[in-house]
């Protein structure tokens, strides 16, 4: 069964909470672990951290969330139609920040590719930014009954 929602926001910091807890209330009806959903809202909550602060560099603007669900596997896009990226080799580099002054890590893409089974990132500059997150929720428990994931014996 597939099933689809979309939500757009101003792009403000205090938004983030609302993006993680949508997607995560609208992932439930897979019957996620709590590990899973915990990796969603951090991989949500970075993408639009992104898209706010670098996206929009903090000025007025939208961020469009949706989500699908289709069958076990969610996919989550953000996008914002800021500034865009030039070179998104160079942006998915771990530590590769352009906002050092705001203590950022540059740690974004990399913590959506670890909590993910799958990223994609759509840029150009001076259109915005779009970024597909997908991840197949179940498949831990899958790996546990079958022994693959029990490391007890």
């Amino acid at each position: 069964m597939k099933n689809e929602m979309r939500v757009e926001f101003d792009a403000k910091s205090v938004n983030e909470g609302f993006a993680r807890v949508t997607v995560a209330a609208f992932l439930t009806q897979l019957d996620p672990t709590l590990d899973e959903v915990a990796d969603v809202k951090t991989a949500v909550s970075e993408a639009v951290t992104n898209a706010i602060i670098h996206g929009y560099e903090n000025r007025e603007g939208k961020v469009y969330l949706a989500c699908t669900l289709d069958g076990d596997t969610a996919v989550i896009t953000v996008e914002d139609r800021g500034v865009g990226m030039a070179d998104i080799e160079k942006a998915m580099e771990p530590f590769y920040t352009t906002k050092p002054e705001l203590e950022r890590s540059g740690m974004g893409f990399a913590f959506m590719e670890a909590f993910m089974d799958d990223l994609l990132v759509e840029s150009k500059a001076g259109s915005g930014t779009k970024v597909t997150l997908t991840k197949k929720i179940g498949q831990r428990e899958e790996e546990n009954q079958d022994g693959c994931g029990d490391s007890s014996y």
